[in-house]
């Protein structure tokens, strides 16, 4: 490639607006710019003044796909400001909720936005129905001979296979809603749990229906596990990880942050343990570990490298042979980490409703009390930090988040940094869709965007 530069004003297949900027002289990258583009909007403002039990409701509106992951470290944070104990069965019940937003959020991205990668079409509405196909060929997507027109060949074998993940992907993700529904009330923007517990309690009836459904979907998603295993797309940088970790399961609601050097920081240290990074051409600020200045990533891939020991014995048996590839430094094996975490909530939601016994009890409720709360959770995209600081009349008078995708915002550009320093003798259309497809490995959570890249070149 020519000296130059190359901007792509909005990632596609993302959730959310972003872009990147690389500038190329003598040869060498002289400058990369990861670019989040809508990330502030004052959440953590705007609740100041308002009672601390409707804050949790407000908060759960900072996103639309992962808002139950927002609705819980929110009221993990203001339970703990006013020193508030959730019973087993609240706990219990937050885990199958959770179970179901991990379901639905990690299929929506492995299957319509990281599945065409792997066929090498646009989007999913280009997978053709195979009895349409008959024994010709169509002509989908892009590949690296017709990236300019748009075209690439998928055979009536690939698109067999790619229509068949397709209908898997909508039962689970439908399982996946209506486990979060059954539980909360609703998939998304959930009313019933509150503070100290729910405000009405689930129906036992439901749950023998909700175990067979979820028995059913273990084939597909162990299907889409092996699909996932098998991509080959490499990118090795040795990153730092970071991630909860519960010593008597993998859980994604309770633990002590944890990083692969083997430090242990508890949740109300977690935002000391970071140093905050100003990007100036981004909305977005970045972190570092506070010690050291490194870049870390945050995810089902640190989840995976640092909790795979924990998996629940039945996911672990079925998925044995692909957890050798784990500790892993590939940032495209946090798809099959996802795909993996799948099959775990599957598996654990499924052992929940087999056992549970629902007895009636009401939210824990006490007079407010003026306190400080740390709420820190695993979001499907990583490690979520709520801080909520509550006056004596039960008002939110400081509130602070901390979201995985600005966590993971430096490490994205730094492994961008190092593929563009290796690749830059590959065609520019190529360049931009590996940048696409390294991005996406991600799965950065801003609202979500679906329109195609478009690169303004400017030769210097």
């Amino acid at each position: 490639m020519h000296d130059g530069e190359i901007t792509i004003d909005s990632i596609s297949k993302i959730e959310g607006t972003a872009g990147l900027r690389v500038v190329v002289k003598n040869g060498q990258v002289a400058d990369l710019k990861f670019i989040i583009k809508d990330y502030r909007r004052f959440y953590t403002e705007a609740v100041i003044g308002k009672p601390m039990l409707a804050t949790p409701s407000f908060v759960s509106r900072i996103c639309g796909t992962c808002s139950l992951a927002h609705l819980f470290c929110a009221l993990e944070a203001i339970e703990k400001s006013q020193d508030i104990e959730n019973s087993e069965q609240t706990m219990l019940l937050r885990r199958l909720a959770y179970d179901g937003l991990m379901i639905r959020d990690h299929a929506l991205h492995l299957y319509f936005f990281v599945l065409p990668d792997i066929l090498g079409v646009d989007s999913i509405l280009d997978i053709p129905d195979p009895a349409e196909l008959g024994s010709n060929r169509a002509e989908l997507g892009y590949d690296q001979a017709k990236l300019s027109s748009g075209q690439a060949r998928l055979g009536s074998s690939q698109a067999k296979l790619g229509h068949q993940l397709l209908e898997d992907s909508f039962v689970i993700k439908k399982i996946g809603s209506d486990l979060s529904t059954a539980i909360a009330g609703a998939a998304i923007h959930a009313l019933l749990p509150t503070v100290g517990g729910f405000l009405r309690l689930p129906d036992q009836a439901q749950f023998p229906d909700l175990v067979r459904r979820l028995e059913e979907i273990r084939e597909p998603v162990l299907r889409g596990i092996e699909t996932f295993a098998k991509m080959e797309d490499r990118l090795l940088r040795n990153s730092d990880y970071l991630c909860l970790r519960n010593e008597s399961r993998y859980d994604f609601l309770e633990g002590e942050v944890v990083n692969n050097t083997g430090k242990r920081v508890s949740e109300e240290e977690f935002d000391h343990f970071l140093k905050k990074v100003i990007i100036p051409y981004s909305q977005a600020e970045g972190y570092v570990f506070s010690d050291t200045h490194e870049d870390y990533l945050v995810g089902a891939l640190a989840r995976m490298n640092l909790n795979a020991d924990l998996l629940n014995a039945r996911t672990k048996k079925d998925v044995k042979k692909y957890l050798s590839l784990f500790p892993s430094h590939n940032i495209y094996h946090n798809n099959l980490a996802q795909a993996i975490e799948i099959l775990q909530c599957v598996d654990e939601a499924a052992e929940i409703l087999k056992t549970i016994k629902i007895v009636e009890e009401k939210p824990i409720t006490r007079p407010p009390q003026g306190g400080v709360g740390v709420g820190v959770i695993e979001a499907p995209r990583g490690t979520l930090y709520h801080l909520a600081e509550v006056d004596n009349e039960g008002m939110i008078s400081r509130y602070d988040v901390i979201v995985p995708t600005a966590q993971n915002q430096i490490n994205i550009e730094n492994d961008l940094k190092k593929y563009f320093s290796e690749n830059l003798n590959k065609d520019r259309e190529i360049l931009r869709l590996e940048a696409e497809k390294i991005i996406r490995a991600y799965d950065p959570c801003m609202s979500c965007a679906t329109n195609f890249l478009k690169i303004d070149w400017r030769e210097e």
